[in-house]
């Protein structure tokens, strides 16, 4: 399936689309800022906007710095932060730097972080949480640790903007179906190329402005919102949190046209009665979690916004979107991108991808890459069908995801954790429908005893992520199994509701 031209303006012709125009992704913002370096990029509320100009010699500033402490090209920098300018600016300095960036999420505990710190090696890490610092001490003592400040000694000039599009820029952390996280690696060319993909689909321009609530450590908020931003020479306001007064401020404030969201965000802002004032964006665009139908519709029948739904992955950045033009349809994620080939193959059938938006392969896991490749196509675990008009839709998973909030929360992983609490024989965790997370987090366990959902919530809290703590545990007897022994987890629900 390559019906990406579906996508494209009616002056565009397929043979001239460049998706790699610029080399790397860093090279293409520098390139911007030099030619309009007065012009507004970035906005926060502590600094107002930044100009290219002052990204320019911010991330200038920073690599020096970077460079003092070690950092190389092909080196990793962990980035942990809320949305600033400033974060902005250590973003950009690691990729001019040639290095790679790590970026992670706030939320992680004392054995995520030290999961990541020991998996990947970086350099330095660049933190705002003053707890990581003795986690990732304890894990590794030899990196830096520094504020997103970047309190380092400047060091001397050091070589910028040598990166290629084939150079990696980004580790990726996403769980896996044994539990732990695993690095996916994104070259400068594979992020350049989605977002090329996405400026000519959502005909995004210069003229943009996109209110951005979505956290820079998630593909959705880094990968397309910020680096669309930077890419296209547009302009983003970064608001920390999503906080639905404050979003509805900013957009009136910026005279904003673009929003983007997850589900629950949507949820969120169709409760205010200020919820009509979404219709004068251009394009709210929504992902990182199935869309359902039904909100899809209110959303239109109160706003006059009719949502872009759109498909992606950590390891392939975006993949299909609905048409700017034409039929956004409620439960379908739409056609290719540009550049994105896809295919569904088996039975049930999964879908693969293919394009220079795919990544090469995980950081150091050979045996995982070679699972997750089959005759050059990326398996993405997910399963689609493909309707009469040509529009795909995701109709399950082919692994145990859950997505929460629009964050992934792999079974294995809040399992593993369960199992070490000393009450607990055996747990299966499942992901159930949820009216405003999407999916919730359920936790079905042998015990011992009677063991209540905020014990077992503090007890993964203390460990996880506070979106991988069970919203519910339900004690079993013994949990349904088929012949070979495999937990039957369509089981645990039914016989739960009957």
């Amino acid at each position: 399936m390559s019906s990406w031209y579906r996508h494209l303006p009616s002056e565009f012709e397929p043979a001239g689309v460049e998706l790699l125009a610029g080399g790397s992704l860093s090279s293409t913002w520098v390139a911007r800022w030099r030619e309009q370096p007065q012009e507004a990029v970035i906005h926060d509320s502590e600094q107002g906007w930044v100009s290219g100009q002052e990204l320019l010699d911010r991330s200038e500033v920073i690599a020096r710095k970077l460079g003092r402490a070690g950092v190389e090209p092909g080196d990793r920098v962990l980035l942990s932060a809320a949305s600033s300018a400033g974060l902005v600016a250590a973003h950009a300095a690691v990729l001019r730097l040639g290095a790679v960036v790590m970026p992670t999420n706030g939320a992680y505990r004392a054995e995520e972080v030290a999961h990541v710190v020991t998996d990947a090696r970086p350099k330095v890490a660049i933190v705002e949480q003053p707890e990581w610092i003795e986690w990732i001490h304890a894990a590794d003592p030899n990196v830096v640790v520094t504020s997103p400040s970047v309190d380092l000694d400047m060091g001397p000039s050091v070589q910028l903007d040598q990166a290629q599009s084939e150079t990696p820029a980004l580790i990726g952390y996403t769980s896996g179906t044994t539990g732990r996280p695993k690095g996916a690696v994104l070259s400068h060319g594979n992020l350049l190329s989605s977002v090329r993909g996405l400026e000519i689909a959502w005909r995004w321009t210069a003229d943009d402005t996109l209110i951005l609530a979505l956290p820079l450590f998630h593909m959705h908020g880094l990968g397309v919102g910020l680096h669309g931003t930077l890419t296209v020479g547009a302009k983003a306001v970064l608001l920390p949190d999503f906080e639905v007064s404050q979003v509805l401020d900013s957009l009136q404030e910026f005279h904003a046209t673009m929003f983007f969201g997850v589900p629950t965000m949507y949820g969120r802002l169709l409760e205010s009665t200020r919820a009509d004032e979404l219709k004068n964006l251009r394009l709210c665009v929504s992902g990182s979690a199935p869309l359902a139908a039904e909100l899809h519709h209110k959303i239109y029948q109160i706003t006059g916004q009719r949502v872009l739904e759109r498909y992606g992955m950590t390891e392939t950045a975006m993949l299909v979107s609905n048409p700017y033009e034409g039929e956004r349809r409620p439960g379908s994620v739409g056609f290719p991108l540009p550049g994105v080939e896809i295919r569904l193959e088996g039975e049930p059938a999964e879908i693969q991808v293919k394009g220079p938006n795919v990544f090469s392969g995980y950081w150091e896991r050979p045996n995982e890459n070679v699972d997750a490749f089959v005759d050059g196509w990326f398996r993405t675990g997910d399963l689609g069908a493909i309707d009469s008009d040509g529009y795909l839709s995701i109709v399950g998973r082919a692994k145990e995801l859950i997505i929460s909030g629009g964050f992934n929360v792999y079974p294995r992983e809040v399992e593993d954790v369960i199992s070490e609490y000393e009450p607990i024989q055996e747990c299966a965790v499942v992901g159930v429908p949820d009216d405003e997370w999407g999916e919730v987090v359920v936790a079905f366990v042998v015990a011992e005893r009677e063991v209540g959902t905020d014990e077992i919530k503090s007890f993964v809290g203390e460990r996880l992520a506070h979106y991988k703590r069970p919203r519910r545990t339900h004690r079993v007897e013994a949990l349904p199994r088929n012949a070979l022994g495999k937990v039957q987890k369509h089981r645990l629900m039914e016989e739960r509701e009957t």
